[in-house]
């Protein structure tokens, strides 16, 4: 792992809009990977759902706030005393420190962290939902029992080179046998790692709208998760407090 700029948590920051074209990846697909990635996808929604999801709002750990509008790519976020508004297909936008507009170098550095922190944070919001993006490899490792002893069929991931910040981590995710859904990963930082950096749950899944998140992934944090209907434009563009 490594930390963002403005020194946050530290973070795992793998590919979210950074993935490489179709067709890339170094493995043949596993059968059985892919078929376990496409029954958990449907278990969650289903591919049409997520598609047609739009806003989505999350505290990382009960911290820094985020609302993307999947759908064009603005995103705001709130980390103690930094907020910025950005696309993060294009990565334009504007930051503040402290009510302080950011201009120049200050802005640009605000910016690039500010995507580092929506890659980093996004994925842990919905990784389940990218086991099949192009440049993600999968494989089946086996059956194991998860921290609390039930068992689950065990997904390696693996990515291809350039995807993303970090294209040397691994992930091995759980599904559990009962569930269907993601419910624990572990991570290496690089694949070549005797041991992972961590593993954690994923756990209380529950449905939002048309799909279903999980809502808690360790250490007692509320990640204070909603998707709205709709939401005003204003959010994307103007420096001004957002309700809660």
């Amino acid at each position: 792992m490594r930390r963002g700029r403005m020194g946050t948590m530290a973070v795992t920051l793998l590919a979210w809009a950074l993935a490489s074209p179709p067709g890339t990846a170094t493995e043949r697909p596993d059968p059985r990977a892919v078929a376990l990635a496409e029954a958990t996808l449907e278990r969650m929604g289903g591919r049409v759902a997520w598609d047609a999801t739009r806003w989505v709002r999350w505290d990382f750990f009960g911290g820094r706030r985020h609302w993307w509008d999947r759908h064009t790519g603005d995103v705001r976020i709130e980390a103690d005393d930094l907020l910025i508004l950005m696309n993060v297909n294009d990565r334009t936008g504007r930051a503040w420190r402290a009510g302080v507009e950011l201009e120049g170098g200050e802005r640009d550095e605000a910016l690039a962290s500010g995507h580092e922190m929506w890659v980093n944070d996004s994925y842990w919001m919905f990784m389940p939902y990218k086991l099949l993006d192009p440049g993600v490899t999968l494989r089946w490792v086996g059956e194991r029992s998860m921290q609390d002893g039930r068992p689950a069929d065990v997904v390696e991931l693996t990515f291809d080179p350039g995807v993303g910040y970090t294209p040397q981590n691994k992930y091995e995710v759980f599904v559990g046998r009962e569930s269907g859904l993601v419910e624990q990963w572990s991570y290496w930082a690089d694949a070549a790692d005797a041991e992972p950096k961590f593993t954690l749950p994923w756990a209380d899944w529950k449905p939002f709208g048309r799909i279903r998140l999980a809502t808690s992934k360790g250490r007692g944090k509320d990640w204070n998760i909603a998707v709205p209907e709709s939401l005003p434009r204003s959010v994307f563009t103007d420096p001004a407090p957002v309700e809660r």
